[in-house]
């Protein structure tokens, strides 16, 4: 990142997943016209699901990665298996999806990300439920190359 250039958003996401991977409590950064502040245990706005839905991730991606492959949260946020509440989900377990297709959102800091079919494969297995959160690498679908 230049020095006195604003923070683009994959940088903001990068770092968030840094933060996430590690032992700090409070992360404060602040420049010319750009400043956040990132802690934990705290009680932010959009933050009461995080408690609840962080214990059971740790322990069920590793049963069900040995199951197949799987397409990963690229960054931290709140998983969407459709475009919006009243549309169909992007997949569905059966579906034969191309490479570069949407397959699902990440939600962050009021910014959606598409995450994308990794290659032409049929997908498995939707590992996520809509509107829960995902970990930074955490798996979201179980797929079969094709």
């Amino acid at each position: 990142m230049e020095k006195g250039t604003a923070m683009t958003n994959q940088e903001i996401y990068d770092l968030i997943a840094c933060f996430e991977r590690s032992s700090l409590q409070t992360l404060r950064l602040s420049r010319q016209d750009f400043s956040i502040e990132l802690s934990r245990g705290g009680a932010a706005a959009a933050a009461p699901a995080a408690p609840a839905a962080m214990p059971a991730p740790a322990a069920a991606p590793a049963p069900r990665e040995a199951d197949g492959e799987a397409i990963t949260a690229p960054l931290v946020g709140t998983f969407y298996a459709a475009p919006a509440p009243d549309q169909p989900p992007f997949v569905k377990v059966g579906d034969r999806v191309k490479k570069g297709q949407t397959v699902c959102l990440i939600e962050a800091m009021k910014m959606m990300s598409e995450v994308p079919a990794p290659c032409d494969c049929i997908i498995e297995a939707v590992l996520k439920d809509n509107g829960e959160l995902a970990a930074f690498g955490e798996p979201l679908l179980r797929y079969k190359p094709c």
